[in-house]
């Protein structure tokens, strides 16, 4: 007889990860945050090279099950909302393994007001809350990259990080494209980068190269770069965070380049339009929002190597 009826999780840490709901909303309750609820199916998605939506016919019409409820809670924020958070379920096509499953349990939070400093200081006070792993340091991407790499990541020749890769024996995919910058940037973050991040405490990687500010605004500088930030503990990603985007046409751009990328990749292009970018024009107040994998962070809180044991029906046994 056959049990892959049987959860993949056992109960100890079934019953933590109903702990960490807990003590996650405790958090953000404690400091005012109103919890919401937005769509999991909607008209709208958001636009990334990299991020694949599940699409769904409804009576003819298509939508998307979210990647993040991102879209949604912006509008939230332009309709008069100040502190809000959400645990919710978002779905990304083909991702599946250890630290990935096509559909899986996220935190977003969104504070107006907020600038980076106080965005990584509440990120880093979350993770403190439900890891108890110590305050976190902050490492900006370049400071990462020269200690890493060897290489400052903002002035670096697309050649240099070509060779940089081949110096390091790693295996580029035969899809990288050679004058892919960010491409070549992000496989030395994976595979070089990454693994020594959050392993003696947890690790903020702020101040992105401009050409990875997905919806985060460019600060101006010498070089410019994207008020991005990233969560890393224990060398996995945790959390990604933005000093939000405001400009709807800027926002236009990005999801027209994007979309050429994507048809470049040889994937369908996204919607371009979007109820955010009437959002936007109506008037987005000033914020910073984070979205955390809280699947990751049970796993770490129960020493797990994959999520399939804090999950009680992953992909395979949905």
């Amino acid at each position: 007889m056959s049990n892959d009826f049987r959860p993949t999780a056992n109960w100890q840490n079934l019953r933590l990860r109903a702990d960490l709901l807990r003590r996650t909303r405790e958090f953000f309750d404690s400091l005012a945050f109103l919890e919401v609820e937005t769509p999991i199916l909607s008209a709208d998605t958001v636009v990334d090279r990299h991020l694949d939506p599940f699409c769904v016919d409804v009576a003819g019409r298509q939508l998307w099950l979210q990647t993040s409820p991102e879209f949604a809670m912006k509008r939230l924020l332009a309709a008069g909302a100040e502190a809000i958070y959400q645990i919710t379920r978002a779905f990304r096509l083909g991702e599946q393994g250890p630290l990935h499953n096509p559909e899986f349990t996220m935190v977003e939070w969104y504070r107006t007001g907020d600038y980076p400093d106080e965005g990584m200081a509440l990120t880093g006070r979350l993770c403190d809350a439900l890891l108890r792993r110590g305050p976190a340091e902050r490492v900006s991407y370049a400071e990462a990259f020269e200690r890493h790499v060897g290489l400052n990541p903002h002035t670096a020749e697309t050649g240099a990080l070509v060779a940089s890769v081949r110096k390091h024996g790693i295996a580029a995919p035969g899809s990288l494209a050679a004058d892919d910058r960010d491409g070549w940037l992000e496989l030395l973050l994976v595979e070089r980068v990454r693994p020594h991040l959050g392993t003696e405490r947890p690790t903020i990687l702020c101040d992105y190269p401009a050409g990875q500010s997905a919806l985060a605004q460019i600060r101006d500088g010498d070089p410019p770069v994207a008020e991005r930030f990233e969560l890393f503990v224990d060398g996995i990603e945790l959390a990604n965070g933005y000093h939000e985007l405001l400009d709807a046409d800027e926002l236009s751009r990005r999801n027209q380049h994007v979309n050429a990328q994507r048809r470049r990749d040889g994937k369908p292009p996204l919607p371009g339009e979007s109820r955010l970018l009437a959002a936007m024009r109506a008037g987005l107040p000033g914020s910073v929002g984070v979205a955390m994998g809280f699947d990751r962070v049970v796993m770490l809180a129960a020493g797990a190597k994959s999520l399939a044991e804090v999950t009680a029906f992953p992909w395979d046994r949905a």
